[in-house]
């Protein structure tokens, strides 16, 4: 994986720099309110974007050049209303999710599913994302918050691209629909021809499975639980749209804990793991022909 640092935009509209909010390890802590710019690549097929993500900094003396965003899944009122292409090319969704295959249009962004004891999942994301930013900013990274509040107005095209334009890679995290404490595990792209040659996956789809992969491998290393192999084949509006790394990590379905202690072990091992692949990401892997052969 050839780590490709994004550097923000600072001409336009990209970014609205100096909002000085909250005191952390005893300074300032400040983040770059960064916008939607209608120039970057695929920004015109968002249809709810008049929200805005926060990048922080990591401390200059231990800042590690990298920057990780952090997207609390869900979280965007009206998002479920209204519709986007599935695919930037216009093809039909292959695998069934929230949007069933064989639609060319998908929800914008959905509400998400509620948790047993009555907590949305929208809630336990973010409470999950504000953890894990500041344990990444521990760890030397800067950090592109999605959303820190209950509500942020960006769809999930929106998000990927300010993801595209401003950060080395893009975790969304979720919380799945089941209701039997399944573990953790994250949503890989489908292996078929039709999706894997399409632009832009077709050019970033090892890097997807790579990450998710190693972050799986994280989580191992501080004893969260995986399901399965810790990974299952869906078509994301995310990763169709993604020119970075990019996955959605499933931390639980209804039926987890997501007390602060074991949102902390899940933030612990998703940090193990993206210090192992940033750490491996000197060169550009190979590109296989099939899923077969990564």
């Amino acid at each position: 994986m050839l780590l490709r640092k994004k550097l923000v935009r600072l001409s336009g509209v990209a970014v609205l720099a100096g909002l000085m909010i909250a005191a952390r390890a005893g300074a300032a802590e400040t983040a770059e309110q960064i916008v939607l710019d209608p120039a970057w690549e695929f920004a015109g097929y968002s249809v709810i974007n008049t929200g805005s993500a926060a990048l922080y900094h990591a401390p200059a003396e231990a800042a590690r050049g990298v920057t990780v965003c952090v997207n609390a899944g869900h979280g965007t009122a009206g998002g479920a209303a209204v519709y986007t292409l599935s695919h930037p090319d216009g093809s039909a969704k292959l695998v069934s999710g929230t949007t069933q295959a064989g639609a060319t249009q998908s929800i914008a962004i959905s509400a998400g599913t509620t948790l047993l004891d009555g907590t949305s999942e929208a809630a336990a994301n973010l409470s999950l994302a504000m953890l894990l930013k500041e344990k990444l900013l521990d760890n030397g990274y800067d950090v592109l918050m999605i959303r820190e509040t209950d509500d942020v107005q960006l769809d999930n095209i929106a998000r990927t691209v300010i993801a595209n334009n401003t950060a080395d890679c893009h975790i969304a995290l979720h919380y799945d629909s089941t209701q039997n404490n399944k573990g953790i595990f994250f949503l890989t792209p489908p292996n078929v021809d039709a999706y894997l040659n399409m632009y832009p996956v077709s050019l970033h789809w090892q890097e997807h499975t790579a990450l998710g992969r190693t972050l799986i491998s994280g989580l191992q290393s501080v004893g969260a639980g995986i399901y399965g192999n810790g990974e299952m084949e869906m078509d994301l509006t995310q990763t169709s749209y993604s020119t970075i790394p990019s996955i959605d990590l499933e931390v639980g379905d209804t039926a987890s804990d997501h007390s602060e202690y074991t949102q902390g072990i899940i933030a612990d091992g998703i940090v193990a793991g993206l210090n192992t692949f940033f750490s491996e990401s000197a060169a550009e892997p190979e590109k296989p022909g099939s899923r077969e052969n990564f």
